[in-house]
């Protein structure tokens, strides 16, 4: 596998010469819960739905025991505990084998905000792992872990220049706290090669809940306007690829703690993947609540109202369709596309009801959230026939409307359809 870079208009990642979508699953206790032949499952289950990178950590909390029979002592004095590192070793060159790169966190954020990490001890953990990890060109340094960056200003920052000065093409970038972006406090060093940000698991009405993760700023509540990020995160005088690390999980409650409240369903993880990425983000990163937290039915009581086991989570319908997208977006050059909401000219509004709108020079996508009417500005296009499709998200299906050419104004109107979800996105591509 070649290492990932950054393109040369510093917003989309490639791999080798080629663009990468990034569509990332959220797995963070892979390696603390799942044996060998556990991770062999789930990984050859997501490499064969599209994904294409995995989000896990190596250390979340201590000690920490994975199915390995390894720990992770307090103070990270035991760093090079053998046969847990070969554990990792053999879950990277089973995710290379699958053509799958991994998003490792070194270790979770709350490690370092508590104190456990410090600039005291974090040269010796990143030399290791810069040193064990140097050859390899499936992974990805993923810092922080659902903190915010200026709980360690001091080692984050260090503990990049390490990995760095091992290997100083391997992609390093931060993942923050809930509806914040790694932009916040890393865009400007030279360490953080793309953003992350965390759009979070609120609903609308949910800007404060008084609970422990709420923003005390509330610098960058967008609720449920994911897309919001990616246009401010754009927004620097310097552009970085940025993409949404952690949107709502499928299957968790809205507003994250409380299971009384409804859940997130498939038809709102879509939502948040087709609205960041026709923004211009560089991917998406999909999550499921029984996925990213491993859970079984043995434990008994799982974290945040989990439902059902991982096993049964594997197979939840979000988690499959977002290969549509992925699909949609390498049918093109989408590095050379870029987000064109001006392109409406009637038919756009908040919340549910936005038209997102991604063009290039032969292609443009609409998603349609809500499956309202709209009314597009073909000026640009009218030199040449255009193929209309609806593409039905829930199922990859195109389905053909009409050859478009020499007109000014185009009127999408949407069929309804059954069920609790009505989006879609439409597909204009030059004949």
């Amino acid at each position: 596998m070649e290492k990932l870079h950054v393109s040369e208009n510093g917003r989309y990642l490639m791999q080798a010469g080629a663009p990468f979508f990034w569509l990332g699953d959220t797995a963070w206790l892979m390696l603390q819960k799942l044996d060998r032949e556990e991770m062999r499952t789930y990984l050859r289950n997501r490499a064969e739905k599209g994904y294409n990178v995995i989000q896990a950590v190596l250390a979340h909390t201590l000690p920490g025991v994975s199915e390995s029979g390894c720990s992770l002592a307090p103070g990270m004095k035991n760093v090079t505990e053998e046969a847990y590192w070969e554990f990792v070793d053999e879950a990277v060159e089973m995710a290379e084998d699958m053509g799958l790169y991994l998003g490792l966190l070194p270790a979770w954020g709350s490690l370092v905000k508590d104190g456990i990490l410090n600039r005291d001890n974090i040269t010796q953990y990143a030399e290791f792992l810069g040193k064990r990890y140097q050859g390899r060109a499936n992974i990805i340094w993923i810092l922080g872990g659902d903190v915010r960056g200026d709980d360690g200003l001091e080692v984050y920052p260090l503990e990049a220049k390490i990995l760095k000065q091992y290997d100083p093409d391997r992609l390093v970038t931060y993942h923050p706290f809930g509806r914040t972006s790694s932009s916040l406090w890393f865009h400007d060093e030279d360490w953080l090669d793309f953003n992350m940000f965390q759009s979070g698991h609120r609903r609308y009405d949910q800007a404060s809940l008084g609970e422990w993760d709420d923003n005390a700023g509330k610098e960058t509540f967008f609720g449920e306007d994911n897309w919001r990020y990616v246009v401010r995160d754009h927004g620097h005088e310097v552009v970085k690829p940025t993409l949404d690390a952690e949107p709502s999980y499928e299957g968790i409650p809205q507003g994250l703690h409380n299971p009384r409240n409804p859940y997130w369903e498939e038809w709102d993880v879509r939502r948040y993947a087709y609205w960041s990425v026709f923004a211009g983000a560089a991917g998406h990163t999909y999550g499921s609540n029984a996925i990213m937290q491993f859970y079984t039915e043995e434990e008994g009581k799982g974290a945040y109202g989990v439902r059902e086991s991982w096993q049964d989570a594997m197979h939840h319908s979000g988690a499959a369709q977002m290969r549509y997208l992925k699909e949609l977006m390498e049918s093109v050059d989408f590095t050379k596309g870029s987000p064109c909401d001006k392109m409406l000219l009637y038919g756009q509004k908040e919340r549910y009801h936005r038209i997102s709108i991604f063009a290039g020079k032969d292609y443009v996508f609409c998603y349609d959230y809500s499956g309202d009417q709209f009314l597009l500005d073909l000026r640009d296009y009218m030199d040449r026939p255009m193929a209309a499709y609806w593409m039905n998200p829930q199922d990859g299906t195109y389905s053909y409307i009409a050859t478009v050419q020499g007109v000014e104004k185009w009127l999408a109107s949407p069929v309804a359809r059954k069920g609790r979800a009505n989006d879609w996105v439409l597909v204009l591509r030059a004949e």
